[in-house]
């Protein structure tokens, strides 16, 4: 049965790997390093092993499954059915504008035609480019907190603001009326687990940022209870792969991701480390539509979110 044992281990090892990553990542610091790394990492051998196993004439088939099993679980091969939606819901973090002027952000945002515009890091280095940005979107009303900012076409009830412990984020909970109902929609950008910080030796900053973000879920979790009637959505850089414990509670208390249910392909949406970090979730929405832009600007791409 074992003809290939590297081929076995390869296959093992990926679905170890997977394993750990889904049920306890975040859990403790080996396994929160395999919820937060790239996914393509588990990828890299498979060209190898393929090779190997064919000039060797055996485990072929068993290579070819790991193979296929990581890039299932990095979402290449992800896709699902699209049609247009009612809703557009737009997230981007603008890294301040560090990367880009305010017009060209500007122009991405107009472009998108989105009905909800959430951004973050939008304590821009040039305090007037929010202004700049709001004079090119007429007809969209602003709600800010410190260092998010919630643009919108449709009315606004009313809005709320909540500091996330251990930075000096914050998250914006914004009241709107769509289509007769209530719409509760959540503007946050968590904090990033310092996964940098074991290189240097320092597990106990690794441990904080892991605490801190423990927290700063914990802070969702009350404002999705407490949000009251209407259908409720959640938005932003959440720093977060799409794996893990963590994610896992952002979705049971503010519902499926739109990605995973009307999303193509990987949706990286941090391109440089390749992997997925911003998202939309959402309940009582049905996504028709999600797709990542691929336009210059800021570290992140901007995520494009289409509900029926």
């Amino acid at each position: 049965m074992f003809r290939s044992r590297l081929a076995w281990a390869y296959l093992l090892f990926v679905a170890l790997v997977w394993a750990l990553g889904e049920a306890v990542g975040e859990r403790r610091w080996p396994t929160l390093l395999l919820a937060y790394a790239p996914p393509l990492l588990w990828l890299l051998p498979a060209p190898f092993v393929l090779l190997w196993t064919l000039a060797r004439r055996r485990g072929v088939a068993v290579a070819l499954a790991g193979a296929l099993l990581a890039a299932w679980g990095a979402q290449l091969l992800h896709w699902r059915a699209q049609s247009p939606g009612t809703l557009r819901v737009l997230t981007y973090n603008v890294g301040r504008g560090g990367l880009g002027s305010a017009e060209r952000l500007a122009e991405t945002i107009g472009s998108a035609d989105a009905d909800i515009v959430l951004l973050q890091e939008s304590n821009f280095y040039r305090p007037e480019d929010l202004g700049v940005i709001r004079a090119a979107l007429p007809g969209y009303r602003m709600v800010k907190a410190y260092e998010v900012t919630t643009l919108t076409r449709l009315p606004v009830l009313d809005s709320a603001w909540y500091d996330l412990p251990a930075n000096n984020r914050d998250v914006l909970l914004t009241r709107l009326r769509w289509q007769g109902q209530d719409l509760n929609v959540v503007n946050a950008h968590l904090g990033t687990v310092t996964v940098s910080s074991l290189l240097k030796g320092d597990l106990a900053r690794l441990q904080r940022t892991r605490t801190a973000r423990l927290g700063q879920v914990k802070v969702l979790e009350r404002i999705a209870v407490g949000a009251g009637e209407g259908a409720l959505l959640l938005g932003g850089d959440l720093n977060t792969p799409p794996r893990g414990q963590l994610y896992r509670r952002m979705q049971t208390a503010f519902g499926p991701d739109a990605h995973d249910l009307a999303g193509r392909g990987p949706g990286w949406t941090f391109p440089s480390l390749k992997v997925r970090i911003d998202h939309v979730l959402s309940r009582d929405l049905t996504p028709t539509r999600t797709q990542v832009l691929n336009v210059p600007g800021s570290d992140h791409l901007p995520l494009l979110v289409e509900y029926r």
